[in-house]
């Protein structure tokens, strides 16, 4: 299935927005952190899957309260996916198209969404390199999800370079990167 990736879109700020207050209305009852607008869509300029990216930021007792709230609401828990700290749900419909996840403060999945989004929105020049090689893997009509991801890999860690994540931290993004 061929990867979409699409110019930077003024409505994503927007439909982030939106979810979020949905997502804070149901987490009423959970001690939450934040709600962080991260991966491509959160960064002005960058070309972009169309699905926005959420991480929900709880402490760590707190991830199956955050879980049971949200199935009350429609989502489906998928599990961790193989990543320690971060626990993945499907939403209930796809406006828009989302990608909602639970994660723990301080993990290093919450960390290396924040320092890649805050990187490239400082960077213009990082940004547009990030773009056009993400355009260039989406014009390949058998590119799959694990291949891209991958591929993207070096540049990321280009702009991972200008984090505070350790160098064993950026190692061990780099090897889940690569690791189909």
């Amino acid at each position: 299935m061929p990867i979409d990736v699409v110019p930077y879109s003024d409505q994503w700020p927007a439909q982030f927005e939106r979810v979020a207050s949905d997502l804070q209305r149901a987490l009423a009852a959970v001690p939450v952190v934040s709600i962080e607008h991260v991966g491509s869509t959160s960064v002005p300029g960058l070309a972009a899957k169309p699905k926005i990216d959420i991480d929900i930021v709880v402490e760590r007792r707190d991830v199956d309260a955050a879980i049971s709230a949200l199935a009350d609401v429609g989502y489906v828990h998928r599990g961790d996916l193989g990543i320690t700290g971060r626990e993945s749900l499907a939403a209930p419909d796809d406006d828009p198209r989302r990608n909602v996840y639970v994660v723990v403060e301080g993990s290093l999945h919450l960390r290396n969404h924040l320092a890649v989004r805050d990187v490239l929105r400082r960077r213009p020049d990082l940004c547009e390199r990030y773009s056009a090689v993400k355009r260039e893997l989406s014009r390949d009509p058998d590119m799959d999800i694990d291949t891209y991801t991958a591929r993207k890999s070096d540049v990321l860690q280009e702009v991972l370079a200008l984090s505070d994540l350790s160098d064993e931290e950026k190692a061990l993004i780099f090897t889940l990167n690569t690791r189909r």
